[in-house]
């Protein structure tokens, strides 16, 4: 395997990666001053310059988060620290004549797991056909993306949305520095999964981000991420009690308390919101705030979103994965009456109707993926696509171990087929029984409309826009397809469901 080293000069400082499999990769790049001590919940700061060389081989650290979330392979975990504001960079080896479009990855886990060092997401394939990649660590959990500003006082500031304008600053360092790598800064698409595609649909709402990216990709984004001030100060309250706080006292301390203690009071937060339903998961973007001014998706109707390209889709069998490893979605009789337990009874009646066989297990689970990704997709592309080009996709495509397995096209997997994982050995042993050719034909697919609107806007010309008028839906699968409103009854019962929002 051979590697030899290369060197960027960017606005602070020089870096040096290395070069393999025709790809140049530069890892750990500080894209804002460390976020530790008394910049700790502060809005990001620019970085400092440095003197000579910057070693950029080895990925920076991951935020804080659970240990068991940070396992790269067997016995190997990625290690983290606060000082976790790191970009990496992935350019063609072969120089292009003109400046390449640049795609821009945020990383999904629930805003409070996850790392752009996942092997998944090394980004060389799409950067081999053609662009410059980007993958970005952001602060999660409580100190990123759990709302403390209301425990401000009169010594000591916390910031709101954090996480955003981590997100904003890691965009504007594509914006300065990204031509060193031969990326054009006024072609940037934004692209992210799970979490990382809610914080793509949200940046579509915050003014700070205008004009730092021209597209959009959000794939599976979550609904019931936003929260109000109310909401997000009723959260922060609970977060102070459990570190034996009180409202007078709740800033010293989160500051005075080491990582580890916010992973854990976050994770048992977490497990308190969901069995007293407070109406927003706890992590997540803090709307009604001067950062960002209205629900993402109340912005994109009413056209003050940024009016951008925009793809977005969800996954056929979102929620299996959550059946098997993460019980975080109402996928069974009771956890579902519960949830439906504040509706009107005609709203009950109405989305329960959606769902012929309910309470069968099959339409609990397809409920579960409704309530927590279908219902966000159709509501984002019904209200973005009255003021700019949208794009609505539903990946189906599963191999066989994964049918077998019950998991078939759940959440996640549609990034196999963006990162080209099935040319790779975990990609061969999931096709191994005769799936190799189809599996293969879905990656290339999607990859190639994915590189296509980075490039253009549009995802190939077979692909017609979203409108209220048709509402056309690409499908990737064996057999790629259009179809029209597939799901009308689905999308239409949760159109104007109350808790998503509340």
């Amino acid at each position: 395997m051979h590697e030899h080293t290369v060197r960027a000069t960017i606005a602070s400082g020089t870096i040096e990666g290395f070069t393999r499999d025709g790809v140049h990769r530069w890892r750990g790049i500080p894209y804002a001053r460390p976020p530790v001590g008394p910049l700790r919940l502060r809005a990001p700061q620019p970085v400092q310059p440095w003197r000579g060389v910057r070693y950029c081989h080895g990925y920076g650290n991951c935020a804080p988060q659970q240990r068991m979330y940070t396992m790269l392979a067997p016995g190997k975990y990625q290690p983290m620290s606060e000082d976790c504001l790191t970009l990496n960079v992935v350019s063609p080896k072969k120089q292009s004549d003109s400046a390449l479009p640049v795609m821009v990855f945020i990383h999904g886990g629930g805003y409070f797991m996850g790392t752009s060092a996942t092997p998944i997401y090394d980004g060389a394939a799409l950067a081999r056909k053609g662009c410059v990649y980007v993958s970005v660590n952001y602060r999660l959990g409580a100190l990123g993306c759990l709302d403390l500003s209301s425990l401000s006082n009169q010594d000591i500031t916390i910031d709101d949305n954090l996480y955003l304008r981590d997100l904003v600053m890691a965009l504007r360092w594509v914006r300065e520095n990204i031509a060193v790598f031969g990326g054009d800064p006024d072609n940037v698409t934004i692209f992210g999964e799970s979490a990382g595609a809610h914080a793509v649909a949200t940046l579509l709402a915050v003014p700070a981000a205008k004009g730092l990216f021209a597209k959009a990709i959000s794939e599976s984004p979550a609904a019931g991420m936003v929260r109000t001030p109310e909401v997000a100060a009723q959260y922060a309250t609970r977060f102070a009690a459990m570190l034996g706080a009180g409202e007078d006292d709740g800033a010293d301390a989160v500051m005075a308390a080491r990582p580890a203690e916010l992973v854990d009071a976050f994770e048992e937060l977490i497990k308190q919101g969901q069995r007293e339903m407070l109406g927003a998961f706890a992590a997540g973007p803090t709307s009604g705030t001067g950062y960002l001014p209205e629900d993402p998706v109340e912005a994109m109707r009413s056209g003050k979103g940024h009016r951008l390209p925009l793809i977005v889709g969800t996954n056929a069998e979102e929620a299996n994965l959550f059946g098997r490893f993460l019980k975080l979605l109402p996928m069974s009789e009771p956890m579902i009456e519960r949830l439906l337990a504040e509706a009107e009874p005609e709203e009950r009646e109405r989305i329960t109707a959606a769902y012929p066989g309910y309470p069968n297990q099959k339409a609990c689970v397809q409920f579960g993926s409704d309530f927590a990704f279908g219902s966000a997709a159709w509501q984002i592309a019904e209200a973005h696509s009255r003021h700019a080009p949208t794009y609505l996709y539903r990946y189906d495509y599963a191999p066989r171990p994964l049918r077998w397995s019950g998991l078939g096209a759940t959440h996640a997997t549609e990034l196999l087929a963006v990162f080209d994982v099935y040319r790779t050995g975990f990609g061969r042993l999931l096709t191994a029984v005769g799936d190799r050719r189809t599996a293969l034909r879905v990656s290339d697919d999607v990859q190639r409309r994915w590189h296509e609107f980075a490039r253009t806007g549009v995802p190939g010309p077979d692909w017609p826009t979203y409108t209220g008028a048709d509402r056309a839906v690409q499908v990737f699968d064996q057999r790629p397809r259009i179809e029209f409103d597939p799901h009308a009854a689905r999308r239409e019962a949760w159109a104007n469901f109350s808790l998503v929002s509340r």
